[in-house]
């Protein structure tokens, strides 16, 4: 079908939780050129007004959400004219997913800070697509098993984890032996723990393959992206830590593997480019026509593979430790991982430090074995504190 041509059934209406960032401009790509198959219902932005304004003057969405209540009134104005409601605040960003002429929510918030939404649209019965990867590393059991009870589907964005879930279709019945999270390695592969103490910010946010927000980045160039998609993969295909492993692979053309029981290999490739797994998710279970750029083969006569240095990109290991654990493990991974990543961004620790902090935070941190909604705030506060005071004290030292 040509991706314009009126499809038998009204356009989807998406919710883009995180509209400003990486995903979300993704996404509204994606829509742009598919307008027969979707529409945008809600756009939602943290604190960056005047993205939100232009998105909204151009893709007109029945409301906006803008997350920094200071901003209320600019975003209020400006689309004064324009037919479109506007509301600010968390409460109001966890709630705008309620609205009955959302379809399915696009949670695309970066952080902790997407699970509030996320846990209220499942509530609502939206079709989620799932590009917020912390959001089952922190809650991942309550989680699942909410969508499980509203009879919500949970579709990967990640590519990883697009690329896993493109393996099973058809084979939902077939048991999995092992899965295969492929990772390009980010900047600094290959590079040893003398090259990584003096690393900047500036060199860790060049990414060699992949176009994503700050935060993700530096998780790519410390592996602990990697580590998350581990703890997030486990409960998306409800695997065991040993069933989960990550090779590197340094062109990311095949974005993961699915290994079965009869020893049969299945791989998703595609060039590295995040609207087409937003696409898929958008569009499943039809795969419909787009105008993204075509893999050759022969612009890659090679594919290689390695194995992840743990050693030296702890990370990684930090991560596997924190779900074989369980309970509330992941949270303080994920707390940890939030405030050492922005202080390394502010250029108060090293690059090295940031696993150093947090193995330290998941020593000290108490453990939940069986945690609830309470108890993962909780720990998400708690441990943010434990790590701003690790923080704190390491400077302390410096000076």
């Amino acid at each position: 079908m040509n991706p314009n041509q009126t499809p038998d059934k009204a356009p989807k209406r998406i919710a883009i939780m995180g509209s400003t960032g990486s995903i979300g401009t993704q996404a509204l790509e994606v829509i742009k050129n598919n307008p027969a198959h979707f529409e945008v219902e809600v756009l939602v932005a943290n604190t960056n007004a005047d993205l939100l304004i232009k998105q909204a003057i151009e893709f007109k969405p029945n409301a906006v959400v803008i997350g920094d209540e200071s901003k209320y009134q600019q975003v209020k104005d400006a689309l004064f004219t324009h037919d479109v409601k506007v509301f600010a605040g968390l409460k109001s960003m966890e709630q705008i997913v309620e609205m009955e002429t959302v379809d399915m929510v696009l949670a695309a918030i970066v952080g902790y800070a997407g699970l509030a939404s996320t846990i209220n649209a499942i509530k609502y019965k939206k079709a989620i697509a799932l590009a917020n990867k912390e959001t089952l590393v922190v809650a991942g059991d309550l989680v699942t098993k909410l969508a499980y009870e509203n009879a919500v589907n949970l579709y990967p964005v990640d590519s990883e984890h697009s690329a896993i879930f493109q393996c099973l279709v058809g084979e939902f019945d077939n048991q999995i032996e092992k899965i295969y999270l492929t990772a390009s390695g980010g900047p600094f592969r290959g590079k040893d723990k003398e090259f990584l103490k003096s690393v900047k910010k500036e060199q860790a946010l060049k990414h060699p393959n992949w176009v994503m927000g700050a935060k993700i980045t530096i998780d790519s160039a410390s592996l602990m992206n990697k580590g998350l998609e581990v703890i997030e993969a486990k409960w998306l295909f409800n695997l065991k830590p040993e069933q989960i492993d990550v090779i590197v692979h340094p062109q990311s053309i095949i974005h993961s593997i699915v290994q079965f029981t009869d020893g049969s290999m299945k791989a998703q490739m595609g060039l590295p480019d995040m609207k087409l797994p937003i696409h898929y998710a958008f569009t499943y279970p039809e795969r419909v026509k787009s105008n993204f750029p075509r893999f050759d083969f022969f612009n890659y006569p090679q594919l290689t593979f390695e194995k992840p240095d743990t050693e030296t990109f702890s990370n990684l290991a930090l991560a596997y430790k924190a779900m074989e654990k369980g309970g509330n493990m992941p949270c303080v991974l994920n707390a940890a991982n939030e405030i050492v990543v922005q202080a390394f961004l502010e250029d108060k620790i090293g690059f090295l430090q940031m696993s150093d902090i947090i193995a330290n935070a998941l020593d000290k941190m108490p453990m939940i074995k069986s945690p609830g909604i309470e108890d993962y705030i909780q720990c998400d506060k708690e441990t943010r504190l434990l790590t701003k005071e690790l923080i704190n004290s390491k400077l302390t030292t410096k000076n």
